[in-house]
């Protein structure tokens, strides 16, 4: 709902000021979308005008786009202040979320907390994470990040079906890794010794190390070699 800290969490992932952040409730009236990588996943965050009833027939045009924008998207982020009793409106948006992929954050920790995991446990399924954060000093960051990461990696999430790669080094390197694998299956299928297609799997790791940053650290290239006796 408005004032909860929704802008302030978008500033935090975006690593800058890009959203306007006041204490007047019901700042943001539009919606603000903006481009994040989070540990190798592209993600568009968009920004909404807080849910609550409201006769403001202007903020009433933002709170229809935000339940719009929620409707479409892949994963929900409900900010919660922690330092305020939940009311009528944050149970309408608990049931908003219900059977959704979402993640609730409870912000504002700074702050006396007046609402608890367990008090918010009343309302949201077992099956949403809740994180509790300080989007003013970053606090419960890290924890957001890996809980967006794990629900990628397990494929709980999806991104987009098609796939787009625009950055010509990373093209190559995933038709380098993806030759290697094939290379892999193919000895695999052979029935080939390990040793020969460990080095097929050493170049389709380096290769996607390529892209997201990691190299090949020495230790695992000499348990490799020490392992399987290559050159031999």
């Amino acid at each position: 709902k408005p004032n909860a800290g929704k802008s302030s969490v978008l500033n935090l992932l975006v690593g800058e000021e890009r959203a306007i952040v006041t204490e007047i409730a019901g700042t943001t009236r539009d919606t603000l979308e903006e481009h994040v990588m989070l540990n190798g996943i592209s993600l568009n965050i968009v920004d909404t005008a807080g849910i609550r009833d409201t006769e403001d027939i202007v903020e009433q045009i933002g709170v229809e786009k935000a339940k719009k924008y929620a409707s479409e998207a892949d994963l929900i982020l409900c900010v919660v202040d922690a330092s305020v009793p939940l009311d009528e409106n944050d149970k309408n948006i608990f049931a908003m979320i219900k059977d959704r992929k979402a993640i609730v954050l409870l912000n504002k920790t700074d702050l006396k907390s007046i609402i608890t995991e367990v008090q918010l446990r009343e309302w949201i399924d077992e099956s949403i994470q809740i994180i509790s954060i300080c989007a003013k000093d970053g606090t419960g960051l890290a924890e957001l990040e890996n809980g967006i990461k794990d629900l990628f990696f397990s494929g709980m999430l999806y991104m987009n079906n098609e796939l787009v790669i625009t950055n010509l080094r990373h093209k190559k390197a995933l038709e380098e890794a993806e030759y290697s694998l094939k290379m892999v299956l193919n000895s695999i299928d052979d029935g080939m010794p390990e040793d020969f297609y460990s080095i097929d799997m050493m170049n389709a790791y380096s290769a996607l190390g390529l892209i997201i940053g990691e190299e090949v650290e020495d230790d695992l290239v000499e348990e490799i070699f020490t392992k399987f006796c290559m050159g031999k």
